[in-house]
């Protein structure tokens, strides 16, 4: 069955409704989850005619693309226990003429998913802004539910942040003030509950490939970057997942690794459009990033679907 209206708006009072914290603190077994990123409608023409700022009038491929990547995940079996997307899952900025256009054909596309396959947002920066406001990111929170929060799954801790107020804040100071402020509360309590993992969701990543790598437009400032880095390191979390680069990258900083995750939509390097399989076992988190294509034709590989029949 398809997701209803409500499933784009589950992320509420920084948790997410899909799943009741009493039910999930205890770890029951493997599971896998899906991570796409950067659906992002618009920009393949946008970057074929070089005008990133008002070329997003068509978006047709990314519909077919998207409608592919929801086809499937609904064919997966067993289950994934969900589907996040993290972020640009639009080309349009704030005010930007197509922008309520392409949203509304995004939940046209998003709403097939199976229903029991909850959605996961993530905000990027062509969601809320480079610079978001409070009213751009409350403007994303109306259409797509809260830009930050937490959930349970079997165990694990799945936290999932706002990069863009790590990447510029400086017309919203406050609200990343109280992300962090509420990070650090959120920290606290994964130690206190004994989580089996604990995983990040943000659209830009830390570093793409080595950790002191310099700061562009697809990282985190080096400064900010360490210190996030270093508060994930003491608080245990194994791996942060993202997107905002349009090509497959990552690396790792003292036992927690970066995974950089290409497009649904338009690439910019040699990947293929495609999706990641994130498989969560007792003793690490194993994933690969499949092609469309390959994942609708011949599904998940069985080495990863052995990962899921142990313990069970």
């Amino acid at each position: 069955m398809a997701a209803t209206g409500d499933a784009f708006r589950r992320a509420r009072g920084r948790a997410l409704s899909a799943f009741r914290h009493d039910d999930e603190y205890e770890w029951k077994g493997p599971f896998y989850f899906i991570q796409g990123a950067d659906p992002q409608f618009g920009l393949i023409k946008a970057w074929a005619v070089g005008d990133t700022n008002n070329g997003d009038d068509e978006w047709k491929e990314e519909i077919k693309l998207t409608e592919q990547a929801v086809q499937a995940v609904n064919k997966l079996n067993p289950k994934p226990k969900f589907f996040v997307l993290c972020g640009d899952l639009i080309h349009g900025m704030p005010g930007s003429q197509w922008r309520k256009d392409q949203e509304r054909d995004l939940k046209n596309v998003l709403k097939n998913t199976d229903q029991d396959i909850p959605l996961v947002f993530v905000s990027g920066n062509h969601d809320i802004g480079n610079a978001p406001t409070r009213e751009t990111i409350d403007n994303y929170c109306k259409s797509w539910g809260d830009d930050y929060f937490s959930f349970w799954v079997g165990g694990v801790f799945f936290l999932v942040l706002n990069s863009q107020l790590y990447f510029d804040s400086s017309k919203c100071p406050e609200l990343k003030q109280a992300q962090d402020v509420w990070l650090n509360e959120q920290l606290a309590v994964a130690e206190k509950h004994k989580c089996k993992h604990i995983i990040v969701f943000q659209h830009i990543p830390l570093f793409l490939r080595e950790p002191d790598e310099d700061h562009d437009y697809f990282n985190l400032e080096k400064s900010v970057r360490q210190e996030i880095m270093e508060k994930f390191h003491k608080a245990g979390i194994k791996a942060v997942f993202s997107g905002h680069y349009h090509r497959n990258a990552g690396g790792s900083y003292r036992g927690l690794e970066m995974v950089v995750t290409s497009a649904i939509g338009c690439q910019l390097g040699e990947d293929t459009h495609g999706l990641r399989v994130v498989v969560v076992t007792d003793e690490k988190i194993v994933h690969r990033y499949y092609s469309l294509d390959e994942l609708s034709s011949q599904g998940m590989e069985k080495e990863l679907l052995d990962m899921l029949a142990k313990q069970i």
